[in-house]
């Protein structure tokens, strides 16, 4: 006889651990990970920070509400966010300025000399910038142990190698088989499955959002002079590059999007090349060794703002995608939002500034006509 559950998380990235560990505590849950271990896509390659800005200002409100429980469990560590421009980039610093000016984050116009101050080494057509103070590294792996411990302490089940292979409606909920033959019983299915979610939506039966999964490449360098420890996260005001120091290395990203099919990612060598001679543009420092580099998949709805809630044909469906880049971010008030909308729980401290509205899938339902916001 198949085990019954509340509630059957798939996915064990981020998203589903997070989520599984508010839920623990009320009722039964089951997550299943297709993978030998739980984060290993995105969750796990990922070069995580806690931006305020990123994702745009629609996302502002679970940043900010997520800041203090990650600040208060110790998993950031200050860094500071500087978006740089060109001589001819004036006109999209004060932009941005303004796109955020009633958001709540922390911002400040700088001036060149603030800059060069900030990044040694700057070439010298980088002459001005936005600075974001609060800007923060997150310990991804810490986060995401705490997590999957809350959720086992609170009598969750973790199952991986669970790849979900069928999912049908039954008079009480879902009946869910795994590639492996493994069978379990659940009232609600919560779709957390990142880069296949839409797919894991087909399986139920569930019509799909348009999640889609985007490579974003990573590669780690050792420069001459080593950075120093104190270096800001450095963005491009233009989405061109970022870059930040890891343990006397350069972490550098070309900032790519480029559109894939669910899969174990992989850098191609045209964004290392890339991502390099971006950052060769911006600072004098020399290029000692290609260390690492890889590359993980970021999915967004096609109006990039994240999905959560039931699915509006289907009350025993519950999507949880669609995060982004900011999925890790965001995942306190993501997760307690996503909890306290399954269970019909009020909203607390943490979500009271939020709109579930906003990340509702009724939106597409609707005919949301909501551009892209990063």
């Amino acid at each position: 006889m198949a085990e019954v559950y509340d509630f059957a998380v798939i996915g064990g990235g981020m998203a589903g651990a997070s989520l599984a560990a508010e839920l623990a505590p009320h009722g039964s849950v089951l997550v299943l990970e297709a993978e030998d271990r739980p984060g290993y896509h995105a969750t796990g390659r990922s070069a995580a920070f806690w931006e305020e800005c990123y994702g745009g200002p629609q996302v502002v409100p679970l940043t900010l509400a997520s800041g203090p429980f990650l600040q208060e469990h110790g998993f950031l560590s200050q860094r500071g966010a500087l978006y740089l421009g060109r001589d001819g980039d004036a006109g999209e610093l004060d932009g941005f300025m303004h796109r955020f000016a009633k958001s709540g984050v922390t911002i400040e116009r700088l001036s060149s000399n603030a800059v060069v101050e900030r990044v040694p080494g700057l070439r010298p057509e980088w002459t001005g910038a936005v600075w974001e103070p609060a800007c923060a590294d997150i310990d991804v792996a810490g986060l995401h142990a705490h997590y999957l411990a809350t959720m086992k302490h609170g009598g969750g089940q973790l199952e991986v190698r669970a790849r979900l292979a069928n999912a049908e409606r039954t008079a009480t909920g879902w009946h869910l088989k795994t590639d492996r033959g493994a069978e379990f019983e659940s009232a609600i299915l919560i779709n957390a499955g990142g880069a296949w979610a839409d797919e894991i939506a087909r399986i139920a039966g569930v019509a799909p959002i348009g999640i889609t999964p985007y490579r974003r490449t990573v590669v780690q360098l050792r420069v001459d002079p080593p950075p120093p420890a104190d270096l800001p996260l450095v963005l491009d005001i233009a989405g061109q590059f970022y870059f930040r120091p890891d343990n006397a290395r350069i972490w550098l990203s070309p900032h790519d999007e480029e559109p894939s099919a669910p899969c174990d990612a992989a850098p191609e060598e045209l964004a290392v090349a890339t991502a390099i001679a971006r950052m060769e543009e911006v600072v004098d420092w020399r290029i000692v060794a290609v260390e690492h580099k890889w590359a993980g998949l970021r999915s967004f709805a096609p109006d990039r703002l994240p999905v959560y809630g039931f699915d509006p044909k289907d009350s025993g469906f519950f999507w949880f995608a669609g995060q982004g880049g900011f999925g890790i971010q965001t995942a306190p008030a993501a997760a307690r939002l996503g909890a306290q909308t399954l269970l019909g729980q009020p909203r607390d401290v943490m979500t009271a500034s939020l709109d579930p509205d906003i990340y509702s899938p009724k939106r597409f339902a609707l005919g949301s006509k909501a551009g892209f916001l990063d």
